[in-house]
């Protein structure tokens, strides 16, 4: 660590906090991918000399043993694959998601609430931690939207492939007939973008121009080079003033304006990033379900992006939906 410290250093990286933080912060996530690679690669090797030993002595328990372990370390592997796709800008960032009732009222509103139980669930098997944003009960049970954080090393990554609507079939519990109901909801996982944004302003970046003040001020606006215009020239945008007899004290107040424009830059292109992902959303209707859940006539979970069906519907409900996210990462990767 200290060697790239000071490597770092020296390219002038430290001029800019930011920066060799963004960086150092990299590495550590680079080193722990390879640190992991590396671990696999030693287990696979020991399993490896375990399976030669074991079926040299002719050892059914040890080969029992072997098989175990190979299969535990099988799983693994094909987990830190799926995490090795998981390379897209905002994917190791945590996940926001919405959950919305369709319409159909109390039957939609309860099947968003086996929705927002199923999440909460997947969020606790991965160890992530849960957060409730906003919750909107139901008029009669269920509830009409909710919205929650997962937070967790890919949160987003993982859970971005549930954005969609999502179709449940049943026979209606609130129906006294028994005829059978089909609901609608939607699911919709936002990145969480960072809280706090940064103004990075490279000094090379700036031109700065001194120029004399105009306007009220008497002899000393008229006769010194105290005004100032600043300049960012990436963004073009421009600062300046002249209301100050200091030319440092215009400098510094125009340095301000000009971070408070660069903010406000910086957060419009924030909040429209987010108002395209909502945007790309589809009505909660028939036609435009990415999932359906069949709870009657029969028991089945279709994926409808990859055509994979799933006859445990209690597990999928109770938060087992990795199957379905590891199989449309794998075909938008294979794409």
């Amino acid at each position: 660590m200290a060697e790239i410290e000071s490597i770092i250093a020296k390219d002038g990286f430290w001029d800019n906090p930011e920066d060799s933080k963004s960086i150092l912060k990299e590495r550590t996530y680079l080193s722990n991918k390879i640190d992991r690679f590396k671990k696999l690669w030693n287990d696979l090797e020991e399993t490896q000399i375990l399976l030669d030993l074991a079926v040299e002595e002719t050892d059914p328990e040890a080969l029992e043993e072997v098989a175990q372990q190979a299969e535990s370390l099988d799983e693994e592997i094909d987990q830190f694959s799926l995490e090795l796709m998981l390379d897209g800008k905002d994917d190791a960032r945590n996940a926001i998601v919405s959950i919305n009732a369709g319409a159909g009222g109390t039957e939609a509103q309860d099947w968003a609430e086996m929705l927002f139980r199923m999440y909460s669930r997947w969020t606790e098997r991965r160890g992530f931690k849960f957060e409730l944003i906003d919750f909107q009960p139901g008029d009669e049970a269920g509830i009409k939207s909710v919205t929650f954080t997962a937070g967790g090393e890919n949160a987003f990554g993982y859970l971005k492939s549930e954005t969609g609507v999502h179709r449940l079939v049943r026979i209606s519990p609130f129906n006294a007939s028994g005829k059978r109901h089909t609901s609608f909801a939607s699911v919709f996982v936002y990145p969480e973008l960072d809280s706090e944004i940064v103004i990075d302003m490279d000094d090379k970046d700036l031109r700065i121009d001194v120029y004399r003040a105009s306007g009220a001020g008497g002899q000393h606006v008229n006769k010194t080079s105290s005004a100032v215009r600043i300049t960012h020239l990436p963004s073009g945008i421009v600062a300046q003033c002249q209301q100050e007899k200091s030319q440092h004290r215009n400098k510094e107040m125009a340095m301000k304006v000009l971070r408070a424009r660069l903010y406000q830059q910086e957060r419009q292109k924030q909040d429209d990033k987010l108002q395209e992902l909502h945007d790309s959303k589809e009505d909660i209707a028939w036609g435009s379900q990415i999932r359906s859940y069949v709870l009657h006539p029969y028991q089945m979970v279709k994926d409808h992006r990859i055509n994979l069906d799933v006859g445990n519907v209690n597990d999928v409900l109770d938060g087992g939906i990795d199957r379905f996210i590891e199989g449309v990462l794998l075909a938008r990767k294979q794409a």
